[in-house]
């Protein structure tokens, strides 16, 4: 089993160059923060109350999730648009600091990994948590009006709102007390500011080759 791990707030740039490095490689790729929001939309649909961490805890362990080839299935159902809703933003990052949930997902993802020989996995704990011992550990940043931007062109949102939006958001996953938002000691930092994604997919192939 070897992992590549892909680290990163939003709008650095992870699954764009994640995928590029996985179809590189000829590997498989796991977005993890689909997962999450994937559970944090089984949460809404079950009328679970997000901060009822038991019973946001139980919907984790309960729905059936698959997320490859850029699709997101929740409980057999195409939600690959649903999962990126304005709804399920304000509710994931309350879920996804759940330890109950996290504690799932990341069995989820080391049995993922184990069904594959080689694994790019992208996400916000990947190199510090979930593989430890990852043969590559990458954290990918980005200036904050970059990754507004990016995220808006993503989403179609106006540019303030997002940036708003995200900066609640490194908030809460940098300062959470399960898994927090960071680089691993060891994980290659690169700033996408203004690289392209080429120039990012080849860096981080370099870097494994090293």
């Amino acid at each position: 089993m070897r992992v590549i791990a892909i680290d990163g707030p939003s709008g650095s740039g992870k699954t764009t160059v994640s995928r590029a490095v996985a179809a590189r490689l000829d590997a498989g790729h796991l977005d993890t923060g689909a997962m999450y929001r994937s559970v944090a939309l089984s949460v809404l649909r079950r009328g679970v109350d997000a901060q009822d961490q038991d019973a946001v805890a139980g919907v984790a362990r309960d729905v059936r999730i698959d997320v490859a080839e850029e699709k997101a299935f929740v409980d057999g159902e195409d939600a690959t648009t649903e999962i990126r809703s304005d709804e399920v933003t304000r509710v994931v990052s309350a879920v996804a600091s759940n330890p109950g949930v996290r504690e799932e997902m990341v069995r989820r993802q080391r049995e993922w990994a184990a069904a594959h020989d080689l694994g790019v996995v992208e996400g916000r704990d990947i190199g510090t948590v979930v593989f430890p011992d990852a043969e590559l550990k990458v954290y990918l940043m980005a200036n904050d009006a970059v990754r507004a931007r990016r995220r808006s062109t993503e989403t179609g949102g106006v540019e303030a709102t997002v940036a708003a939006d995200m900066a609640r958001r490194d908030e809460s996953d940098s300062t959470r007390a399960t898994s927090p938002l960071k680089a691993a000691d060891d994980a290659v930092v690169l700033d996408t500011s203004e690289l392209s994604v080429d120039q990012v997919v080849e860096e981080i192939l370099r870097n494994l080759n090293t």
